[in-house]
C-alpha cells in the first residue's frame, strides 16, 4: 500500500473489530472503497468554490469591552414555537484556533453565545485561563495543531464530535468561529425533524457532488454531497451513534487522511457514501462562501446562521443598520442588536 495514503490497514482493522455493527458486507464494500481510493487519484468540483479561504489576520477586529448581559433574561425556550426539543437538547461545537482567541471569540462572547451559554463549547488548540473563566470552563484544548491543515482541521472535528458522543444532547450542531447563530431559529429548525431518526442538516457551498474517479481509466467510482462547515451543519443523535464504528475515538482521522480531503468534506463521505443517508439541504445556513448582502433584513430572523470574511480591502458581511462600520466592521453586533434589541450594549 502506498505510503502516500495512510490509515488503510488501520481503519480496516476497526471495522473487523466492530462486525456486530456494521453488517459483514457492508463493512467489507466500505473497506474495500478505502482501498481503492489509495490507487485512485480524488478530483473535488467545487464550482468555483476553493475550501483553502483564509481571513487576512491584518483585517482582524478588536472589539473593545462592552456591557454584554441583556436588559431583561432572554429564556430562549420561550421564544420557541414548540418545545419537543429544547435548547438544553442540543450541543452547540465552535471551531476556533488560538490566533482568533482576542479577535472573533470576543464578538460571540458578546452576542450569541449570551443566549446559549450552557449549550455552546469552543474547540481550540491552547490554554487560555480568561477565556475559560468567561465561557464557564468551556475551552476544550483539543491538543490538535493551530494549523489551517486538513490533518489538523479533522483532529478537531474529530475531538467535537466524541465530546458530542459523551454528552446526552439530541443533536450535534458544528459552526466556525466567523458564524453568527441564530440560537431561537436553530432551535425552531430542529423541530421540525425527529432526532431519533437519521438526519444530517446544512447547506452546500458547491454546484456539484464531490466526484471522486480513479485513475487512469478517469471511471467515476461514486460522489457525494457534503455540508460546508462554514456554514454550519446539524446531526441527529441517532445517525451519530450509527456512526461511532468508523467515526469515533480519532478514526474520523483515519478517514479524512485516507480520502484526503478536508473535515466537512469527510463528514459528508462517512454519511452520505458510507452510513448512505443524504444531506436534507436546509438554506438557512451561510457561510463567508456567499455574498451576505444579498440577505435582506426582513429575512435575518428567519436565518440560522451568518458568517463573514475580508479580502484585501472589502467586506463581505450583512447589510445592517446599527452601529459604524469602523466600530463594527463584522457587523455581528448589529445583527444581534437588529434581533435582540434588549442588550445593554444595543444603541436606543
Amino acid at each position: 500500500m502506498s505510503d502516500e495514503v495512510p490509515g488503510y490497514r488501520q481503519i480496516w482493522r476497526r471495522f473487523a473489530s466492530t462486525g456486530s455493527v456494521m453488517g459483514g458486507r457492508r463493512m467489507i464494500k466500505a473497506a474495500a472503497v478505502l482501498i481503492a481510493l489509495g490507487y485512485s487519484s480524488l478530483l473535488v468540483y467545487q464550482g468555483g468554490v476553493t475550501f483553502n479561504f483564509q481571513e487576512n489576520r491584518q483585517g482582524s477586529v478588536q472589539v473593545p469591552d462592552l456591557l454584554i448581559e441583556p436588559v431583561t433574561k432572554t429564556n430562549i425556550n420561550d421564544i420557541v414555537q414548540n418545545k419537543n426539543i429544547t435548547l438544553e437538547d442540543i450541543f452547540i461545537s465552535v471551531k476556533t484556533t488560538k490566533h482568533y482567541q482576542q479577535t472573533r471569540l470576543p464578538i460571540i462572547l458578546k452576542t450569541w453565545f449570551q443566549l446559549a451559554k450552557e449549550q455552546t463549547w469552543f474547540f481550540t488548540d491552547t490554554d487560555n485561563r480568561q477565556l475559560q473563566n468567561q465561557t464557564n470552563g468551556h475551552m476544550v484544548n483539543t491538543n490538535c495543531s493551530a494549523s489551517h491543515q486538513r490533518k489538523h482541521l479533522c483532529c478537531k472535528m474529530s475531538v467535537e464530535y466524541d465530546h458530542f458522543l459523551d454528552s446526552s444532547k439530541k443533536w450535534f450542531c458544528h459552526f466556525d468561529d466567523d458564524n453568527y447563530v441564530n440560537v431561537p431559529r436553530l432551535v425552531n429548525v430542529l423541530q421540525k425533524y425527529n432526532h431519533q431518526d437519521d438526519w444530517y442538516l446544512g447547506r452546500t457551498s458547491v454546484y456539484e457532488p464531490v466526484k471522486i474517479y480513479k485513475k487512469p481509466i478517469n471511471k467515476l467510482m461514486f460522489s457525494f454531497w457534503f455540508a460546508t462547515g462554514g456554514a454550519g451543519f446539524c446531526i441527529s443523535r441517532s445517525l451519530a451513534l450509527k456512526m461511532m464504528p468508523v467515526a469515533s475515538g480519532g478514526r474520523f482521522i483515519s478517514i479524512c487522511e485516507g480520502i484526503r480531503l478536508p473535515d466537512d468534506v469527510s463528514m459528508g463521505f462517512i454519511i452520505e457514501h458510507m452510513m448512505k443517508k443524504n444531506l436534507t439541504v436546509v438554506p438557512e445556513f451561510h457561510s463567508h462562501l456567499e455574498q451576505m448582502k444579498l440577505l435582506i433584513p426582513e429575512t435575518f430572523r428567519d436565518q440560522i446562521s451568518f458568517s463573514y470574511a475580508k479580502a484585501k480591502d472589502e467586506w463581505n458581511v450583512v447589510n445592517v443598520p446599527g452601529f459604524d462600520t469602523s466600530y463594527d466592521p463584522t457587523r455581528f453586533l448589529s445583527l444581534h442588536c437588529f434581533l435582540f434589541p434588549h442588550f445593554k450594549f444595543c444603541p436606543r
